[in-house]
């Protein structure tokens, strides 16, 4: 049987959610000495994100623009920290299906457009024992 550990590559990054986007990246740079490697607005996903390559990997930071965005929520109810973990995969669509096929609820039912134009889709987190989990295809 088909697992989605099957096509796991590794952690492709960790998005974090903050109230104000040009605050943190002052607070990244002068406690970690990072930089970005973008910052930009994602209108459809209503967010502003800034992330900092680490070897193959990346934190990513982001912002709701729109205060009735599910990112404005989740800063409501939970603060500020981390909002998920994204898991690079060969096949988006194969390892969707085989989540689901084990009991995982998906958000996105097909694979979407992501901040860096990859495809991603993200599995509930009341199937994945609290943490939103993100499927990312380069």
């Amino acid at each position: 049987m088909f697992a989605v550990s099957d096509v796991i590559k590794g952690i492709h990054h960790i998005r974090i959610a903050v109230s104000n986007l040009d605050e943190a990246l002052k607070t990244y740079k002068s406690v970690l000495g990072l930089e970005p490697t973008f910052v930009k607005e994602v209108k459809d996903q209503k967010i502003r994100a800034a992330s900092f390559k680490l070897g193959e990997n990346s934190i990513e930071l982001f912002e709701p623009t729109d205060p009735a965005s599910s990112v404005a929520g989740f800063l409501s109810k939970r603060g500020e920290g981390m909002h998920h973990v994204a898991l690079a995969v060969d096949d988006i669509r194969a390892a969707l299906h085989a989540a689901q096929k084990a009991g995982a609820t998906a958000i996105d039912r097909e694979p979407r457009t992501g901040a860096e134009g990859q495809l991603i889709a993200f599995l509930h987190p009341k199937s994945t024992r609290g943490a939103l989990v993100e499927l990312c295809q380069e």
